[in-house]
């Protein structure tokens, strides 16, 4: 009998890679993929092998991003602010493509205001997007994937999960509270082998980044500043960490946020 240890009996480098970090025949959805970081997580999610389901409020550009990635990615329309509408959305997508082995909340909004300014309202319309309507498309997938032996559930964090920043508090709260729902629901399904994962992205550059900082050079030249490596991340260093926490390279990995920041939370 042939020894399993010894290196014949090993797949080969590209097969063994390939069933680390490759996720083929797995179903992907993404919410807020229309744009940004989400379009950038569905890019490395089907480059990667996934068939991938995008999902957002406007039809429209979901398709046209859609269209641009590949033939196993299609766009639906969600509204995470209408709650009552997920549960009969998860099931039109598991049943129209496939059971979801991998769930990223992405989709996010904010009110950037003075916090005298803020209303409850204010706050209400960024938690619920963030917060309530991620965690009530997680309670639709989450028990299928229990039940079917394992999957992967993603959600993007920030740097204000971690840091001050001015203006955003409803942002700034609901971000924090995504590590706490990240660190709970590991401890409830880890058992049932679903991963429960966070990213915490930098600062990447994206559309909303350039409109940010492009007018306002000294709020650029104090976030590169805080950067060890000096630059801002591209919207596929966020693509890429997904693949990772989703795949079977990561399959001891749950319960954590992964800061993907060129090392400005430890930055001096």
């Amino acid at each position: 009998m042939q020894d399993p240890s010894s290196p014949t009996s090993r797949p080969s480098f590209p097969a063994a890679f390939e069933q680390a970090f490759g996720l083929a025949g797995r179903h992907a959805l993404v919410t807020g993929g229309g744009s940004g970081l989400g379009l950038a997580i569905a890019r490395a999610m089907a480059a990667a092998g996934a068939s991938v389901t995008i999902a957002g409020r406007r039809l429209e550009l979901l398709e046209e991003a859609a269209a641009t990635i590949g033939p196993n990615v299609r766009g639906l329309r969600l509204d995470l602010r209408d709650t009552a509408s997920i549960g009969d959305f998860a099931a039109k997508v598991e049943e129209a493509h496939g059971p979801v082995d991998i769930l990223v909340n992405n989709a996010g909004n904010t009110v950037k205001k003075p916090f005298e300014e803020q209303t409850m309202e204010d706050l209400d319309q960024v938690f619920d997007v963030h917060v309530r309507g991620a965690l009530e498309l997680t309670r639709h997938i989450i028990p299928g994937q229990a039940a079917r032996g394992g999957g992967s559930v993603l959600f993007i964090a920030s740097m204000t999960s971690f840091i001050g920043q001015p203006l955003v508090i409803g942002y700034t709260t609901a971000k924090s509270a995504l590590t706490g729902v990240v660190r709970g629901l590991s401890a409830e399904y880890a058992g049932r082998n679903v991963r429960v994962n966070a990213i915490a992205p930098g600062w990447i550059d994206t559309d909303l980044f350039r409109a940010a900082t492009s007018n306002d050079r000294a709020r650029y030249d104090k976030i590169i500043g805080r950067i060890q490596m000096g630059r801002v991340g591209q919207p596929e260093d966020i693509g890429w960490a997904s693949v990772f926490l989703a795949s079977n390279a990561a399959a001891y990995v749950t319960g954590q946020t992964l800061v993907v920041d060129g090392g400005a939370l430890v930055g001096f």
